[in-house]
């Protein structure tokens, strides 16, 4: 299984080059985050005539979710146990409402989350506060998940809003104690999902790149950008991984997101090593080779900081 997550910043905008990268790359399924628009407004034509099913969750033009798959999506939910709402100056008796943030399906065996976690906009907002709620609640579904089934295939995807470590921001405009996306209460919330029983697919393979670039101040060009899009998986995905990649070359072009696909592939047949293609993946800098993998799919596009 190829597996990707991409926030599109706009499906109806992209599409076409959606579609277009989803058939190029040998993609199986594609979670995608802030869609914009509710099911009824998705353009489900073009993926279906290229093959896909799809199913969508969004509830006005912010947030929204979705998953396109080869094979048909089952067990599908529009939100996971305990998720938090959330709605500016939300007072009264009655819990906030749910926001579009999370879609979970079960496809080929694997349990795959699309999630949008919250952003939040600053420190001193409400909007954090609920990120680091949204975090927990995650953490508590992941643990209990897990629990119950050590062997599950759990795979949470998406765009997390934070960046794990420091070599994960070049982003000068974004800086602990200022802003959102790298304060220790929130790389402490993305530890804890670890600790919970995933691992980040990507990074083994991949372990420099960015994955989001703003689109001001010229920080593509400057390669200022931060990895902040992940595929967290359970211990059958991380022994199952075979290759994985980060597509910059997405950023690229007419109209492309702000964020660039990041794919990983999952043998989860368990063909024999021997039968599986090598793929290098290759520093676009140093022009050097990282480890190499096997994987059961065509080879991804490699990835690399600019």
């Amino acid at each position: 299984m190829r597996l990707a997550t991409w926030n599109v910043n706009s499906i109806r905008t992209r599409v076409v080059r959606t579609v277009e990268f989803a058939v190029r790359e040998h993609i199986d399924v594609l979670a995608m985050q802030e869609i914009k628009c509710k099911p009824g407004q998705f353009p489900y034509a073009e993926f279906e005539e290229a093959g896909y099913h799809v199913t969508a969750h969004g509830l006005n033009q912010w947030n929204g979710v979705a998953i396109a798959s080869r094979e048909p999506l089952d067990e599908i939910e529009f939100s996971f146990p305990g998720m938090p709402g959330f709605a500016k100056d939300h007072k009264g008796p009655d819990a906030p409402p749910l926001e579009a943030r999370a879609l979970g399906a079960r496809v080929g065996g694997v349990k795959v989350w699309s999630l949008y976690v919250p952003n939040g906009r600053s420190l001193d907002d409400p909007h954090y506060l609920y990120k680091l709620e949204w975090l927990a609640a995650l953490t508590e579904y992941t643990r209990s998940t897990l629990e119950a089934n050590p062997d599950e295939a759990l795979a949470l995807v998406g765009d997390f809003n934070i960046a794990p470590f420091d070599e994960d921001n070049n982003n000068p405009a974004v800086r602990e104690g200022l802003t959102t996306h790298v304060s220790p209460p929130e790389r402490e919330a993305f530890a804890a999902i670890e600790a919970a029983g995933l691992s980040d697919l990507v990074r083994p393979l991949v372990p420099s790149g960015f994955t989001y670039w703003d689109y001001q101040q010229l920080r593509f060009p400057r390669n200022e950008g931060m990895r902040i899009d992940f595929i967290m998986g359970s211990h059958a995905l991380a022994e199952a991984t075979a290759g994985a990649s980060i597509h910059r070359d997405e950023r690229k072009g007419v109209q492309p997101s702000d964020h660039v696909p990041v794919v990983v592939d999952l043998d989860l047949d368990g063909a024999d090593d021997d039968d599986r293609q090598m793929i290098f993946y290759r520093d676009r800098v140093s022009g050097g080779v990282n480890q190499p993998s096997k994987a059961s799919g065509p080879p991804a596009a490699a990835a690399g900081s600019m």
